[in-house]
Order: structure tokens, then C-alpha cells, then sequence
């Protein structure tokens, strides 16, 4: 990544200070691979090639190198006897094995560091070929604590229509230009790749129809409808999208919470910016009075935490619940056997309305605080709600036990 100095016009690089840093030096330490997935574009080869700056660096991209692995193996890993970083290790999945033979004959740890995409299937190569021996990160694009540090404020329609992709957010290149590239990218060369589609457009039309459902239940039958399209066919187009990092599909929680609840997931998209991109969002301004800023905060919170929770390599264990009579809560957090309830809510000014599912939940489990996560910027305690202004959600994270009151809530530890 790089910024231009304004004295000498001369690029110079820019490092941001990841939150996954530390757990990829740990994975290094008790592992002799470390793989690094995440979805195209989120900082994965500026992450590792920071942190293992001694490191020689090969990428696979580059059909030379990709040629020499694959007919070559043995001759193309006896260049590293020190280890290396290889950046699309997908495109040779073969070389695995042979990194499998050398790490056991080695046994020194982070000798190798891996960075691909899931949606080629790498987790599932890692996990035949190299169980045991590579320690996995996920890496998402920029969270909020990410870009805090950078000191500049934004607005939430700011940040809902920036989002945290690196280009857009630290090479400041225009989020209509970035993402029409990266959609562009990410059809031609995956979807072209993965799935038999003649036709791109009507992929591109179901990715705008997933964008506009963002925050909604799934419903594959009408999406499928809508699109023109199989319910099959829907049924794998979102499996490829969920592979690429694109959306997320939240789970219900159906645990000791009654029988007649819903047990279809939600989507999510994980990045906000390419979700009001692709439904024709032309500006913050217009995102701050349109129909999805509701879904978009829900999308940025359950992103947020996603985040937290990957970096720290920690279980995703979210949910939502809901019942047959409508009564809903937006987050679950299940850890050590306790459930954190947590209600998203746009709007700047708190409303005593919007209390009223979340305490009822509450009286249903026994539990004894719960999140409500809004678009102002104060701090509350209402009962047992913690009120937690958007900008304040990484560092309630970060407090001990997770609960910006300091009491034990189950949001984890590293």
C-alpha cells in the first residue's frame, strides 16, 4: 500500500497496523505453515510480507513460478531450504503434499507462509494434505479499530459507503471506481473459473439482488425467482458467494429457546461499500436517507464482530433469533455457555422503543445484559442494556470480558 508525499511526488510505503498481527506471530511460533485466506483484496500478501519481511517472496501468480511448482515440485521447493512466502498457494494446490514432506523432515516452525483463496477450495486442500501442520487466519478487510487509527473521522454514511477494502480506504482511489474493477475481477476471473455461467450478467443481476436482501432472511425460492433462475442454481451461486468472503450467512440460534422458531439464516454482505455499490448508492448522502442504511449498520456490526472474532482466531459462534411470532434479536454471542444478545439500531437518538424485544429475551433466558449498538455516539447503561455508540463497538470489544461495563458477558479472550 502507498501514499504519494506531497514534497517529493515519490510513493512511500504505508504500513496499517493489523489487529491480526499478533495471532499470526503466534501461528508462526506453534506451526511450521501458516495459512492466511480471506477474500480477494483485503491485505493478506501486505500482512504477511510486513511480519515476515526476511522472508523471500514468491507469487504464484505469475505463470512462470506457477509452471516451475507445479511440474517441478521438489526443484522448485529446494530453492528455500529457509522457508518462503508463497502468495496464491490455490493455483498449485499439488505443492502441498511436498510442503507436507519437508516440514516433517524440518520440523522448525513458521518455515512457510501461505496465502490463498477459500473459494478454490484451499481450506479443504489444507486440511487433506496438511493436517496437523498449518495453523489458519482469516483475514477480512480493515475493521473499524483499523481504521481508527488512522485519525480521520467519518460520518457513519461515510464509513457505510467506504467500507474497509485498502485500496479504497488508505489509497483513497474512488469506491465507484475500485469496486466496478473488483466486480469485474471477481467475475472473469473466479466465477468464470468455479461455476459453468454463460452468461456473467445474469450472475452480476443475482449478486445485486443478494446486495439489495442484505440483512434479510434468505429466501432462495424467491431469489431464484427474481433472478430468473433455479432454486439449485441460486443454492450454489450463494454457496460461491459465501466462499469468496462476499456475504456471510448467519445462523439461527435454536438452542433450548423454544421449538417454533425460524431456522433460515440471513445474509449478510461483509463489506458495506461493495453492498451500496452494487445497489446504485452514489454517495453517503444519499445512503444517510435511503432504505438500507438500517441493513447496512446491521451488515457493519456483524461484520465488525466477525472481525474481532477471526483475528483473534477465535470460533465465529454468532447467531440471530427468532421466533414464529416475529420477536427477534439481531446478534447472539455464545461463549462458555453464556449468550450476549445484541440489538443494531441506525438511528442517532436513542428511543425508549427500542428496548422492548431485547429485555424480553432477556427475561426469557435469565440473562443479565445485553448490547444495543446504535448510530449516535454515547455511552449508556439502561438497566441491563449496555448503549454502545457505532465508533465504540471495537473498544467495548476490547475491554476485559468483552462488556464496556467490565462485567463478564462472554464475547471471548484471546
Amino acid at each position: 500500500m502507498y501514499i504519494v508525499n506531497s514534497n517529493d511526488n515519490q510513493p512511500k510505503e504505508m504500513y496499517l497496523n493489523r489487529d491480526a498481527e499478533q495471532t499470526l506471530r503466534q501461528l508462526s511460533q506453534w506451526y511450521p505453515i501458516v495459512a492466511v485466506t480471506g477474500p480477494r483484496q483485503s491485505g493478506k500478501t501486505t500482512l504477511v510480507r510486513h511480519l515476515m519481511a526476511d522472508k523471500a517472496y514468491i507469487t504464484l501468480e505469475e505463470l512462470d513460478q506457477r509452471e516451475f511448482a507445479g511440474t517441478d515440485p521438489r526443484g522448485f521447493l529446494s530453492q528455500y531450504p529457509d522457508g518462503a512466502i508463497f502468495d496464491e498457494i490455490h493455483h498449485v494446490p499439488t505443492l502441498l503434499s511436498y510442503l507436507q514432506t519437508m516440514v516433517d523432515n524440518d520440523r522448525r516452525k513458521g518455515l512457510f507462509i501461505l496465502t490463498g483463496s477459500q473459494q478454490f477450495g484451499l481450506r479443504d486442500h489444507l486440511a487433506q494434505t496438511l493436517a496437523g501442520r498449518v495453523g489458519l487466519l482469516e483475514l477480512l478487510p480493515l475493521s473499524l479499530s483499523e481504521l481508527f487509527r488512522r485519525n480521520e473521522p467519518v460520518t457513519l454514511a461515510e464509513q457505510l459507503w467506504l467500507g474497509g477494502y485498502p485500496r479504497i480506504r488508505i489509497e483513497g482511489i474512488p469506491p465507484a471506481i475500485w469496486l466496478s474493477d473488483y466486480i469485474n475481477t471477481y467475475l472473469e476471473r473466479d466465477v468464470r473459473r468455479l461455476l459453468n455461467v454463460r452468461n456473467l450478467g445474469s450472475f452480476q443481476r443475482f449478486l445485486r439482488m443478494c446486495a439489495a436482501r442484505t440483512g434479510q432472511l434468505l429466501n432462495l425460492s424467491a431469489l431464484a425467482a427474481d433472478c430468473g433462475i433455479t432454486h439449485n442454481t441460486a443454492k450454489e451461486w450463494v454457496s460461491v458467494l459465501e466462499a469468496s468472503y462476499i456475504i456471510y450467512l448467519l445462523q439461527p440460534y435454536h438452542q433450548n429457546l423454544g421449538k417454533r422458531l425460524v431456522k433460515t439464516p440471513k445474509l449478510y454482505f461483509l463489506d458495506t461499500a461493495l453492498a451500496a455499490w452494487l445497489v446504485n448508492v452514489k454517495s453517503p448522502e444519499e445512503l444517510a436517507l435511503g432504505n438500507l442504511r438500517g441493513p447496512l449498520f446491521e451488515s457493519l456490526v456483524v461484520g465488525e464482530i466477525l472481525k474481532w472474532r477471526l483475528n483473534r482466531r477465535q470460533n465465529k459462534d454468532i447467531y440471530f433469533w427468532r421466533d414464529s411470532n416475529g420477536h427477534e434479536i439481531d446478534l447472539l454471542i455464545e461463549e462458555d455457555g453464556s449468550l450476549l444478545p445484541i440489538e443494531c439500531k441506525a438511528g442517532q437518538t436513542v428511543a425508549t422503543d427500542w428496548f422492548g424485544g431485547i429485555e424480553k429475551f432477556l427475561d426469557i433466558t435469565g440473562s443479565d445484559q445485553a448490547w444495543l449498538i446504535y448510530g449516535g455516539d454515547q455511552k449508556q447503561q439502561r438497566k441491563r442494556v449496555s448503549v454502545i455508540g457505532w465508533q465504540g463497538l471495537a473498544a467495548a470489544m476490547d475491554l476485559p470480558n468483552g462488556s464496556p461495563t467490565g462485567q463478564a458477558v462472554g464475547i471471548g479472550k484471546m
